[in-house]
């Protein structure tokens, strides 16, 4: 078969188009695992027990993946011959993840102990500047598993009523009540398990109590009130499901706060400034406003007081939320990293975008989760790596939203991810065979106009910085069923904390390389053996027919 391009009015390229076709190493563990080319029921369970390592298969579990090839057309009465054998290695319950998406993690821990998929600014659909405030992102993001919804509230222009915008910026706004109606609508679409509603209010306290009888009415018996069994331990996962939780300061808190951050530097004007505060909140009834508003909170955000140096030290009778941009993170990874990790033993830690992110961009979520820190706040709306990864490690224990974090972040021992004495205890290979699938997916001309395209693969693991490496493939050129063949070692120390990555490009040495797919898994739920990776567009979602054929094993030090 021919594939032709058209270069001009009068010339044309035309090009041997090769079909998909197993590797030699997937030919050679056919016929080991077979006997006059059929692979019987009782040899392919010796092979997905031997080679694919799934030690709970039986007869039964055999039988239904001949089932299930009878719809591919491969399947032989007699047994699977080489190309049903394929099929198989290359089909969707030969995934690498575990193919019954169920929570089998420990959920009866405190909140702390868990990782949270977490957004930040939920309501914006694009940049942060002039973008269009909805509630649409925060529908799309709760279907997909987010599990921490962020709600920035600003008085409107007459002051009378509490509305959802980004302050400070040309986005447009949104009603609160829609916001509210969205979440309680969405919230455990796909997961039983907490949704936390931060709400980052720069409201008066008469708003405040506004804000409070909106969401009491709206929530109902769904929202979570803390009690003071809980003001030293957060509940876990598990006690909280089905239920809303509001993160915010207290009222008299926030106040304070802004008293604080005023311009002014004239300390008479200051103190005028706190005692009209106070006067406020008595004017407004203090006592209805801490039982209306304040009783709504069960995870106190906390003020970052004493800076860097005293920042993390903690209340041993009481714990919070502490929030820090990515660069504040950076710095006191450098120098405290221990520190972060026993703060976030019991108190939560969210991380958020620099405010010069203006496009939307996110950054690294390794660097927050290697230090215990909770709440990555990211972008959702947004696209790339960061992103990739993020969504990578909410596809671990069944994608409800929480990953427990490892013993190691929850030791009594002191941990520093940084540190240069670790020592390996894992070694990941990783082989790339093969691909399939571009050509059902893009059109002839997608890649380039005058040719099949170029792809090659780059592999990597994101983890702790000793364990952060990438590597490529060789570029197959003019194949639209690219054929790699390469193996990649990836000594680690702390594999539990590893993501790897999988993307593919088309190579172009003029322009910019194409996107042509991408894949994020979280080490500790791969199944070893033979597997297929499907690969995913830009926003995470995936495509219908692109996969990857990859082999992965790992061996313990």
């Amino acid at each position: 078969m021919k594939e032709s391009f058209k270069v001009c009015f009068c010339c044309v390229r035309s090009f041997k188009v090769k079909s998909s076709e197993p590797p030699e190493e997937i030919k050679t563990l056919f016929h080991q695992y077979s006997q006059n080319d059929r692979m019987s029921a009782d040899e392919l369970l010796r092979f997905v027990i031997e080679v694919q390592g799934e030690k709970h298969a039986d007869s039964n579990y055999v039988k239904d993946i001949f089932h299930r090839l009878k719809h591919h057309g491969v399947f032989h009465p007699r047994g699977l011959h080489l190309e049903g054998f394929y099929r198989y290695l290359l089909s969707d319950f030969n995934s690498p993840l575990p193919v019954t998406r169920e929570v089998w993690q420990d959920m009866n821990q405190p909140l702390s102990h868990y990782f949270l998929y977490t957004g930040h600014n939920s309501y914006l659909t694009g940049n942060q500047l002039n973008s269009r405030s909805s509630i649409e992102p925060i529908v799309k993001a709760l279907r997909r598993g987010v599990r921490v919804i962020e709600l920035d509230l600003w008085p409107n222009s007459s002051g009378n009523e509490a509305e959802v915008r980004h302050g400070g910026t040309l986005t447009s706004t949104e009603d609160l009540q829609k916001c509210l109606d969205a979440v309680k609508e969405n919230a455990f679409q796909v997961s039983d398990y907490p949704v936390v509603l931060t709400l980052e209010d720069h409201l008066t306290p008469n708003l405040q109590k506004k804000v409070a009888m909106m969401v009491s009415k709206t929530f109902g018996e769904t929202l979570f009130r803390c009690t003071e069994e809980h003001t030293e331990c957060f509940p876990s996962p598990e006690a909280l499901k089905n239920k809303i939780l509001i993160s915010t300061k207290p009222p008299k808190e926030y106040l304070q706060t802004q008293v604080s951050q005023g311009s002014t530097t004239d300390e008479s004007v200051k103190a005028k400034k706190a005692a009209d505060a106070e006067e406020q909140i008595q004017d407004e009834d203090e006592e209805t406003v801490a039982i209306e508003y304040r009783d709504l909170i069960s995870i106190h955000a906390g003020n970052r007081k004493g800076g860097l140096k005293n920042c993390l030290n903690g209340d041993p009778n009481r714990v919070i939320r502490l929030s820090m941009s990515e660069q504040w993170l950076e710095t006191l990874a450098k120098t405290r990293g221990s520190d972060l990790v026993k703060f976030t033993q019991r108190n939560i830690l969210r991380i958020f975008p620099k405010t010069t992110r203006f496009d939307s961009s996110n950054y690294d979520p390794l660097v927050g989760w290697i230090h215990g820190a909770q709440m990555v706040a990211f972008n959702m709306q947004s696209h790339g790596k960061h992103l990739w990864m993020m969504q990578g490690m909410f596809k671990g224990n069944g994608g409800c939203g929480y990953v427990k974090k490892p013993d190691v972040l929850l030791s009594s021992e002191s941990f520093d991810p940084c540190s240069k004495n670790l020592q390996i205890k894992t070694t990941l290979k990783v082989k790339i065979y093969t691909g399939e699938g571009w050509n059902m997916d893009f059109p002839l001309d997608h890649f380039d106009r005058y040719s099949p395209p170029d792809f090659y693969a780059k592999v990597g693991i994101a983890g702790i910085p000793l364990d952060t490496a990438s590597y490529r493939t060789e570029t197959d050129t003019d194949e639209w069923f690219p054929v790699w063949d390469k193996e990649f070692e990836f000594p680690l120390r702390v594999p539990e904390l590893a993501l790897l990555y999988i993307t593919v490009k088309d190579y172009d040495s003029n322009t910019q390389n194409d996107f042509a797919g991408q894949t994020c898994l979280p080490l500790s739920e791969i199944r070893p053996g033979v597997r297929a990776a499907r690969l995913h567009d830009r926003a995470g979602e995936v495509y219908k027919h692109v996969r990857l054929l990859v082999r992965f094993v790992l061996e313990s030090r």
